[in-house]
């Protein structure tokens, strides 16, 4: 037996809006994930200049007012849009919700350097005179904007915040969320992460000096997580928002269910600024499965964070290997290679563009990968092509970030 809670403690995913930059909704992307198709293109900003990025194309103004978006920050423009789709996915009747017992829990990597960044340019223009600076700044930099603005425009009344915990936060979102559902502290929890970092020049010219910044002249083979020819991180922008109920209540209303949040686990690794640690990576994916009672020969896909960074790849195939050991029940795939790194929502985009391997049977394939790094060898990782499993039972999704945070979900199928 997988869970010994009961049904109010059992908590399941019933919804999920997102943004990815190969896709607008569930279906679009994992389209994307099973032919192949990248979201990374060509990419121009200011100061740094040409590089490639994963960019979205979904449609704000279909939840938001023209005023509102120019007021707002593109980070809230994607947790909204998200966030909507993710109800309307759910078929929650909105209209006749108690807005006081959502709760909002959106991860992000960072927040303000957008804001930031653009209001220094424009002032400049005035000869730094504080008197032009933005009255916007404020709220659109404080730490809570992306959950603060969908609580504006759906006029959830329930708690929101955010949780910076780097590139877990997409996965912190989703652990937040069920906690707080355990807790009866809400009813129903919009959980998930967001992305607007490429609209920072910033990190393109920190990861760039740092040597970690991919190039190709391919944008499309840019990100090529464990191959031996990866040149480091894509940086992308996106985003996805899950609808979380406790199973009583999501059977009470007949929903549909994508699959139940079985195990989870975070800690760090008290190491380094950047550098990960294998063993406390493979500690936290050990603790993720004690806590689902599940072997590591029980897990069906395994979801890597793997970023395409030289030594950050090796680290977590080092990870993996200490815990699955080649044990051929498990196949291994990364989908940064399809869509670059989306920072605070790499967790959950990844972790849901698995989720139809449930119904469909198929783990989507690592792209661009040509040639194998020796220190990178991994048994069961999925190449080029998708690979038909038959039946999917359980995923694991890694996600792991800067100065040592790490998380871990399981999900499995009701």
């Amino acid at each position: 037996m997988v869970t010994q809670l009961p049904d109010n403690q059992r908590i399941v995913i019933t919804g999920i809006g997102l943004t990815a930059p190969n896709g607008n909704s569930l279906d679009e992307y994992r389209r994307s994930l099973l032919e192949g198709r990248s979201g990374v293109q060509e990419y121009e900003i200011r100061y740094f200049g040409k590089t490639v990025a994963g960019i979205c194309d979904f449609d704000p103004l279909r939840y938001q007012k023209r005023k509102e978006i120019r007021r707002g920050t593109r980070a809230g423009s994607v947790g909204i849009y998200c966030a909507r789709e993710a109800v309307a996915d759910a078929g929650i009747d909105w209209e006749n919700v108690d807005r006081a017992t959502v709760g909002i829990y959106i991860g992000v990597t960072e927040h303000g350097n957008v804001e930031t960044e653009n209001e220094i340019y424009l002032i400049k223009g005035f000869d730094y005179d504080t008197q032009y600076w933005s009255h916007h700044h404020n709220p659109r930099t404080v730490a809570n904007n992306p959950a603060g603005e969908i609580s504006l425009n759906m006029g959830i009344t329930g708690p929101h915040y955010t949780l910076g915990a780097a590139c877990a936060a997409g996965n912190a979102g989703l652990i937040q969320g069920m906690q707080m559902l355990r807790l009866g502290e809400c009813d129903l929890a919009l959980a998930g992460g967001v992305s607007e970092s490429i609209h920072t020049f910033g990190i393109f010219a920190s990861f760039n000096s740092q040597g970690a910044l991919a190039r190709h002249e391919d944008p499309a083979k840019a990100s090529r997580p464990f191959d031996a020819d990866r040149t480091g991180i894509v940086v992308a922008e996106g985003g996805c928002v899950c609808t979380l109920e406790r199973l009583t209540d999501a059977k009470a209303r007949g929903a549909k269910i994508y699959c139940e949040i079985v195990g989870h686990a975070m800690n760090s690794d008290a190491v380094d600024f950047v550098l990960p640690n294998p063993d406390r990576q493979a500690e936290c994916i050990r603790l993720a499965l004690k806590r689902a009672r599940l072997n590591p020969e029980d897990v069906d896909i395994v979801s890597t964070h793997a970023t395409g960074t030289t030594h950050g790849d090796i680290q977590e195939a080092t990870a993996l290997r200490q815990v699955f050991d080649g044990n051929g029940n498990t196949l291994l795939n990364n989908t940064k290679s399809f869509i670059g790194h989306a920072m605070g929502a790499a967790g959950v985009l990844e972790l849901v563009g698995n989720l139809p391997a449930l119904r469909d049977g198929l783990c989507h394939a690592t792209i661009n990968f040509d040639r194998v790094d020796p220190d990178c060898e991994l048994p069961g990782l999925v190449t080029n092509q998708p690979r038909e499993l038959g039946q999917v039972n359980t995923i694991l999704n890694n996600s792991f970030g800067m100065l040592g945070i790490n998380s871990v979900v399981i999900v499995r199928r009701v």
